[in-house]
Order: C-alpha cells, then sequence, then structure tokens
C-alpha cells in the first residue's frame, strides 16, 4: 500500500485590515506572517506569499490546495483574496478550499470557554450593524452569518437561556446595549480573522474534499458593496 502523500496547504486572509498567510503540513502549522497594515492586501499579499514560501522551502507547485477567507469582511480585502487564490490555483492547477471568515474567528477562542458557552465573532459594518454568526463550543452553527443591527433587544431570547461570548471587531457595538445582561461576555482583547485558523479548517475540507468551482466561485460579501459618493 502505498504512504498518503503529505498535504502542503497556503492560506490567505485579508478579510480585514489584518492580513495574513500560513502554511500548514497536514495538521502542523509551518509558518505564518501577519502585517497589521490597511496596505497589507492591496500591495503586500503577493509578497507575503513568496516569503513564507520561500521560508518553508517550498515551491507553489509542491502546495496541495489554497485555501482563502472567504467572508464576510472588507470588500475590497476579500476580492483581492480570492482574485489571488483563484489565480494562484489556476497557475499551479490547484484546489482552491473557502472558510467562511466568522469560524475561523471562533476557531481562535473556542478553546478557551466551558462547553456550554456559545459564540459569537462579529466584523464591524456600517453606523450599528455588525456582521455575526452563533456558534457552540463544537464550531457548529447555531445561528447562520448574517447583517444584524445593534440594539438593546439584541439576542435577548438567546441570552435568556445561554451564555454567549462576543467577540471582534463588531462587539465593541454590543457592549454598551448588551453589558448590563450577565449572560454577555466581551472579550477585552481584540479578535482579528487570521490564516493560521483559516488553515486549520481548510485541512479538514481538504481531508473531505470539499473544494470550490474556480469559474463560479465568489467572495461572501453579505450586502452589496456601497461605495463612496463625492459631496
Amino acid at each position: 500500500m502505498d504512504e498518503l502523500k503529505d498535504i502542503y496547504l497556503l492560506s490567505i486572509e485579508t478579510s480585514q485590515k489584518v492580513g495574513s498567510v500560513a502554511i500548514h503540513k497536514n495538521n502542523e502549522l509551518l509558518a505564518s506572517h501577519t502585517l497589521y497594515t490597511e496596505k497589507s492586501a492591496s500591495s503586500l499579499l503577493t509578497p507575503q506569499i513568496e516569503q513564507i514560501l520561500s521560508n518553508c522551502d517550498l515551491k507553489p507547485s509542491e502546495l496541495s490546495a489554497i485555501a482563502v477567507a472567504k467572508g464576510p469582511g472588507s470588500y475590497t480585502g476579500l476580492r483581492i483574496a480570492v482574485s489571488t487564490a483563484k489565480g494562484l490555483c489556476v497557475a499551479i492547477d490547484k484546489p482552491l478550499i473557502s472558510v467562511n471568515t466568522l469560524e475561523a474567528m471562533a476557531c481562535q477562542i473556542s478553546p478557551f470557554f466551558p462547553k456550554h458557552y456559545l459564540l459569537c465573532p462579529m466584523l464591524d459594518a456600517r453606523r450599528m450593524e455588525v456582521y455575526c454568526m452563533i456558534l457552540n463550543q463544537n464550531l457548529e452553527i447555531v445561528e447562520k452569518t448574517h447583517a444584524k443591527i445593534i440594539d438593546e433587544g439584541s439576542f435577548s431570547e438567546l441570552l435568556d437561556k445561554n451564555i454567549v461570548v462576543f467577540f471582534g471587531d463588531g462587539a465593541a457595538k454590543c457592549k454598551t446595549a448588551l453589558s448590563q445582561n450577565k449572560n454577555a461576555i466581551f472579550l477585552e482583547r481584540a479578535i482579528f480573522p487570521n490564516a493560521e485558523k483559516v488553515g486549520e479548517l481548510a485541512v479538514k475540507k481538504f481531508e473531505k474534499q470539499q473544494f470550490e468551482n474556480l469559474v463560479t466561485f465568489e467572495p461572501y460579501y453579505l450586502k452589496e458593496f456601497i461605495g463612496t459618493v463625492p459631496k
């Protein structure tokens, strides 16, 4: 019987201001690179990819697949990440894997809370709106990804029966409205999406052969892009 071939996976995450790339060998993280700058998606993504491949002594052709955080998130960041990932897949003839940005965020904190807590990753949208979802500690979806306008009644039914951890850059909008609820927990530490957790989830998808169609796949914007109208 032939030995199983190692899986080398490059992951890309630029759905927010913090941009990152990572490489996994099977379930092991080999390297990651994060840039805390708004320019990370637009001008530094390709150099990041080239550098991390060099650090791991890998050629693009040696990768097994490319993974990308599909959204929700920044319209520009998602567009750049997905177009870069698709272009690389075409160039090296390897499959594309997508991971929900919010699920990757939940993956970061799930080991640090009791099993009965629910997790609510949040990304800042416009005004009092956030992109969010609810997951349990097994990262099973309780409420699907959606855009939500925050007020004092938000999550009331959920908080009546559950302890919920709110985190991400959208959680600040909830804190004033919900902080008096004893079942609402807000993290002091900033949690940003990162490529390490995108890769961790993507390895599981690779094993199940859950690949995207390169022709039809698009970022998960959740809402239509609204540009700035000149005054």
